[in-house]
């Protein structure tokens, strides 16, 4: 497949306001290769084509942050025998993706304990990560091995550990600051997160960052999930008031 970029105006013409981070939570790859009586690895296989084209579509498109929730830490509980194959397909997918990300102007992010991953995918990482660190187009971060809990809980210490040594002073800890000591530090919070398959619920993921996140459950499973269905998400979005605690007047008093 060709990674030459669409013209974003063509793709959503309609569509005023886009989010400036998308979150997805890429649930049912299980369940798809279930229904067609299929071994669960070949349902991952095919999710990794949906990742391809969904990285693709957000950088067509000009959004600038895109996180995939890839592995949680809760993962790393099923079958071995699936997560090797789930560790093989993404040391496959940072190997072969790598140009594709140089050529459009995407860096890669990876939040989460990485140190448990497999040394051969720390290295893939640790290799595209520097190959597309000066890409400026788009940010793309995968959560691996990532929880939310223990992401807070890393903050917690580290903010304690700083407080101990006395570089901060524990009445200047505020949502900033908390904030700053956070894998995503260095993005804006997702403005939209999306879950695949039907679950309704965000899975330990990003549990701070979603504060004011709009969100968007589809039935869809993930390897079925279309760039249309992707767009008509992103509709909807542009079409939602947000308002972060104010009132609708208050956003338009005219």
């Amino acid at each position: 497949m060709s990674s030459k970029l669409e013209n974003p105006n063509s793709l959503l013409p309609d569509l005023e306001r886009l989010p400036r981070h998308v979150a997805i939570i890429m649930d049912g790859n299980g369940r798809w290769a279930k229904k067609k009586l299929l071994n669960r690895v070949k349902g991952h296989e095919q999710g990794a084509d949906t990742v391809r084209m969904i990285v693709r579509a957000t950088r067509e498109l000009g959004i600038p942050f895109l996180t995939l929730y890839a592995f949680s830490t809760e993962n790393w509980q099923r079958p071995k025998t699936e997560v090797m194959a789930l560790m093989a397909l993404l040391k496959r997918f940072l190997v072969r993706e790598k140009d594709e990300m140089l050529e459009n102007g995407i860096r890669l992010s990876v939040i989460g304990q990485t140190e448990r991953l497999p040394d051969d995918v720390q290295d893939a990482m640790r290799k595209t990560m520097e190959a597309t660190a000066h890409g400026r187009r788009m940010t793309l971060t995968l959560a691996l091995s990532y929880g939310g809990r223990e992401e807070l809980v890393r903050a917690v210490r580290a903010m304690g550990n700083r407080i101990a040594e006395g570089t901060l002073d524990p009445e200047m800890v505020d949502e900033a600051v908390i904030s700053q000591h956070l894998y995503t530090a260095a993005m804006p919070d997702p403005d939209l997160m999306i879950r695949t398959s039907g679950e309704m619920r965000i899975s330990n993921f990003l549990l701070w960052q979603l504060a004011y996140a709009e969100m968007a459950f589809t039935p869809t499973l993930w390897p079925d999930f279309t760039k249309e269905d992707y767009l008509n998400i992103l509709r909807d979005f542009g079409n939602r008031e947000r308002r972060f605690g104010k009132t609708g007047d208050q956003l338009d008093p005219g």
